[in-house]
């Protein structure tokens, strides 16, 4: 986990190298996959390609910064069960007590630390490609919504306050 000077917390999910066969022999190239979040609920990823290791992580924060989005959080954990999905990815997620920690491997873990999720059961399946296991985890996450943006889209005053 890294914190740059923003306050924002970046995690490099993916570093591969792929290469092109070309006529002189092969041509490297590389690719990054990186989540960036501020801890307090907003979250966005990005994929970089470039020729160097430090471009193509550059570019991918780049864009991650651009697609950031909000998740609702009630006490550091998520307000409901929820299962995203992405191609052959899917990531469930499920709210969990204060103390359990991230229970979740791989790029659904980096994406909870980045967002400031503190406790969550997380379970990948159908893949383990972590392109499409991010993805399914973003999606399940933008999906989610707060008590009061659905009391406020049905027209209905929530009686008991949320924290």
């Amino acid at each position: 986990m890294e914190q740059n000077e923003l306050g924002m917390i970046e995690k490099v999910v993916s570093l591969n190298r792929v290469a092109k066969v070309v006529k002189g022999g092969r041509r490297f190239s590389f690719s990054a996959l990186v989540v960036v979040g501020d801890g307090k609920g907003t979250v966005g990823y990005g994929l970089g390609k470039a020729q160097e290791v430090p471009e193509a992580l550059r570019k991918a924060t780049e864009r991650a910064r651009k697609a950031m989005i909000r998740i609702p959080l009630v006490e550091g954990t998520l307000p409901y069960e929820v299962l995203g999905v992405y191609g052959a990815g899917q990531v469930m997620l499920k709210p969990a007590s204060r103390g359990t920690g991230i229970i979740a491997g791989g790029a659904v873990r980096a994406v909870m630390e980045a967002a400031g999720v503190s406790d969550v059961l997380a379970k990948a399946i159908g893949t383990n490609n972590p392109h499409n296991v991010l993805r399914a985890t973003v999606e399940g996450l933008s999906s989610l919504r707060s008590a009061d943006a659905v009391g406020e889209m049905r027209g209905k005053k929530l009686t008991t306050p949320r924290k």
